[in-house]
């Protein structure tokens, strides 16, 4: 088995919009390796954005909805003496990026019996603006962080 590469070493951008986010996202949306089906979904889903607003490219409104979904903050376990806490804690860039394309993937994969094209549109749409089922992930999280505030002082 060879050793495993953060993909990000060796992301190429994408063909269309020459956007390494883009790449990125298409990587994680792909299953079984099909690649080229994955890049179509993405592309499609993009088109439909392009058909329901107007005013910007829909790449931009890709990128500004996954920045919508990111987390600032987020809980992480730490055990102090038996006991567990919930301690909120700063979340790195590259992990607000990771989290981001998982959730709104989930939240794609959660739905059922659209085509997944619609559903990406449709949940990139809802993320950019700041609304959807990967924005409630975020709220959520944000809110269990702020719930645990008392904790902070574990942080490490």
């Amino acid at each position: 088995m060879g050793k495993i590469t953060a993909s990000r070493t060796s992301l190429k951008p994408d063909p269309k919009f020459n956007s390494l986010l883009a790449s990125k996202f298409i990587n994680c949306l792909m299953y079984d390796g099909k690649k080229t089906t994955a890049q179509k979904v993405f592309y499609d889903a993009l088109d439909e954005i392009a058909g329901k607003i107007k005013d910007r490219p829909s790449i931009e409104v890709f990128e500004q909805a996954l920045e919508n979904v990111k987390p600032y903050i987020e809980v992480r376990s730490k055990r102090v003496g038996g006991a567990s806490y919930q301690v909120p804690m700063q979340v790195n860039r590259s992990r607000q990026q990771s989290l981001a394309i998982r959730w709104v993937l989930q939240a794609v994969r959660d739905k059922k019996g659209r085509a997944t094209h619609l559903k990406l549109a449709e949940e990139v749409l809802a993320a950019y603006r700041k609304e959807g089922t990967a924005m409630n992930k975020r709220e959520q999280t944000h809110r269990m962080a702020d719930a645990n505030k008392a904790f902070s002082h574990f942080a490490w």
